[in-house]
């Protein structure tokens, strides 16, 4: 083999070495990124953990009813919070508030209902009650045989 050919021989690998290097540093960069994306994730997270005001808005019924709940350090009836928040306690801004607060208590963030029309927040260990909604009593939409008896076709 000529001295030219050996020469382009070893400059050919090592243009693939290059290119391979190049690979591993944009894979390793896309890593790095990805790394950087999780403690980001991470550090929203655990600020939403430790500061219960930063996922409501501020202002916010909902805002509000935390900070009266935080006053009382009691659960309170959805009619004394409205009270409490200077609304009128109609059917409207009972449907309004409950359905707000009950999201919450869905997703168990920051409030609880421990009792019907009764919230309470979690930061301060107002549980809620076991259970939740009612189940329908044992047997609920089963068909008798006794009923297909009685009717006759």
């Amino acid at each position: 083999m000529s001295e030219r050919k050996r020469i382009e021989e070893r400059l050919r690998k090592k243009e693939q070495e290059i290119k391979s290097f190049e690979e591993k540093i944009k894979d390793t960069k896309v890593y790095c990124q990805a790394l950087r994306d999780i403690l980001r994730m991470m550090e929203k997270a655990e600020e939403a953990e430790t500061s219960p005001e930063t996922t409501l808005r501020a202002g916010s019924m909902v805002a509000q009813a935390r900070a009266i709940l935080l006053e009382h350090g009691t659960p309170v009836h959805i009619d004394d919070l409205l009270d409490a928040l200077g609304k009128g306690v109609t059917r409207e801004t009972k449907a309004s508030l409950t359905g707000s607060l009950a999201a919450y208590v869905r997703r168990h963030e920051i409030f609880t209902r421990p009792a019907p029309s009764t919230f309470g927040l979690i930061e301060l260990g107002h549980a809620t009650t076991e259970g939740g909604e009612p189940e329908p009593p044992p047997g609920f939409g089963k068909v008798t045989t006794a009923l297909h008896d009685d009717i006759s076709f």
